[in-house]
């Protein structure tokens, strides 16, 4: 059983699920192309807007200061639709470029991630606790465009920014500026 908000009890889980198992049995093809971003989040947006499907958070995110981000699914993905557009604008990534992020799981993260998914460009995450080593070694292996981390980590990403030959753009996740780097707030 799911749980559900603002007291529907039904939620589209169990047709989500028999869409998928359909698919398992053979009864249903697997898509050609599937796209999380459009063919559930926006679908999911969709049914909202219908009346077909309870307004309920797509995004809840709360810190250990109490403070709460919470999205419903049309603003998630207008906020991501938005994101996918710096990143392809500002950033000028195209489908299959990727970028390497490093960050606490802040909501731009997710932001992030699914914008990526929208955009087909590939996105690998890093543990922010990742030394300029590493952060080097993801930047080589994966022959990153784009690096986008926060203030904190920023100082260990630009230590090894000389050696890194594919990266075009930098993104920064914070309230300041940093020369060189694009702010994302400000972009969005």
């Amino acid at each position: 059983p799911s749980r559900t908000f603002h007291g529907n009890n039904r939620l589209l889980t169990s047709q989500i699920a028999s869409h998928y198992e359909a698919i398992n049995q053979g009864q249903k093809e697997v898509p050609e192309y599937f796209n999380f971003a459009s063919d559930v989040l926006d679908k999911w947006t969709q049914l909202e807007k219908d009346g077909r499907k309870p307004a309920n958070p797509a995004f809840w995110w709360v810190n250990d200061k109490g403070e709460e981000v919470k999205w419903s699914f049309e603003e998630f993905g207008s906020l991501s639709k938005k994101t996918a557009n710096v990143l392809s604008e500002a950033c000028g990534l195209q489908r299959g470029d990727r970028i390497v992020a490093i960050l606490p799981r802040v909501p731009e993260w997710w932001l992030l991630n699914v914008a990526c998914m929208r955009a087909g460009i590939v996105f690998f995450p890093g543990t922010s606790q990742l030394t300029a080593k590493d952060i080097f070694y993801r930047l080589q292996a994966s022959k990153a465009k784009c690096i986008v981390t926060n203030d904190t980590l920023a100082p260990a990403v630009e230590s090894v920014l000389s050696g890194s030959q594919f990266l075009k753009s930098k993104l920064i996740v914070g309230q300041g500026s940093r020369d060189g780097w694009l702010n994302f707030k400000e972009l969005l």
